[in-house]
């Protein structure tokens, strides 16, 4: 894995939203691996073997009047990417009871101590929604529950699930850097109950669960929420976030129609986390 070569573009993006949203989008269906959100806009990184000159053409956002965007991109060896997170990566502390950090910095005295090695992966805790949804986690009583944690990225809230007492938990990505990146980092956690499978929501056939967590945008959320609503035992919760408070009303809308019923609000920022329960 360390010999693989990426390409990275820089993407300065006014306004930020909701273009940043869209270009995500774009670029994953372009074939577009891993994102950071930036406050220009957004980084996004594709393997080398995988891009070409011409792989921003069917990006229409980019010719778009209403957003301007300029872009810069070069080649990243897949062996300068923790470097890189040494120099950026500061470990985050959630409500004073959670701390993610990497392997390099200091252990914590917090309640609960998760090492994330993030390399190409999305979710160390920096991002709002991946704080949110730990704060639900927090929260909510998850002591012998069964959790799916539906694109998992780098598998921090699979682990804090277990952390918290969870005794059955699946880590689903489609993405198959997010999938390595996972099983990389349950075992770096010790984790006894987490299953990290690659794919989409073709394997939750058959599969309930009492607490299932979503962090993906939000256009995958609709589509999927039907699936998730019927893989949830009685009396069970769905955390979901990765998207705005703009599109509240839609997801709420969307819930309502597998009768789940918006239980709890949070917000930081631009960005919102809710729990449905049945």
């Amino acid at each position: 894995m360390d010999n693989l070569i990426y390409i990275g573009y820089d993407f300065n993006v006014e306004p930020l939203q909701p273009a940043t949203e869209i270009l995500i989008a774009e670029l994953g269906d372009a074939g577009f691996e891993s994102f950071v959100e930036t406050d220009e806009g957004v980084t996004a990184y594709i393997q080398k073997k995988e891009w070409n000159a011409f792989i921003l053409e069917d990006i229409h956002i980019l010719s778009s009047d209403e957003f301007k965007i300029t872009f810069s991109f070069n080649e990243i060896k897949q062996t300068n990417w923790n470097a890189e997170w040494e120099s950026n990566f500061k470990p985050i502390v959630v409500d004073d009871r959670v701390t993610v950090r990497a392997p390099f910095h200091e252990k914590s005295n917090t309640e609960y101590d998760i090492i994330i090695e993030p390399k190409m992966s999305f979710g160390t805790g920096h991002h709002e929604t991946t704080h949110m949804m730990i704060q639900h986690i927090l929260r909510n009583d998850l002591k012998d529950k069964s959790v799916l944690d539906m694109g998992c990225g780098t598998g921090v809230l699979a682990i804090m699930a277990e952390k918290v007492g969870a005794n059955r938990v699946d880590a689903i990505d489609i993405d198959n850097w997010c999938y390595l990146n996972s099983i990389e980092n349950v075992e770096r956690n010790h984790c006894k109950y987490i299953s990290v499978f690659e794919g989409d929501c073709a394997l939750l056939k058959s599969k309930t669960y009492d607490v299932i967590i979503a962090n993906i945008n939000r256009n995958i959320l609709v589509d999927d929420l039907p699936i998730y609503a019927s893989c949830l035992s009685p009396n069970s919760s769905l955390f979901l976030s990765g998207f705005y408070e703009k599109d509240i009303e839609l997801i709420e809308k969307t819930c309502a129609e597998s009768m789940l019923k918006l239980n709890e609000t949070l917000q930081r920022g631009e960005w919102v986390s809710l729990k449905f329960i049945n």
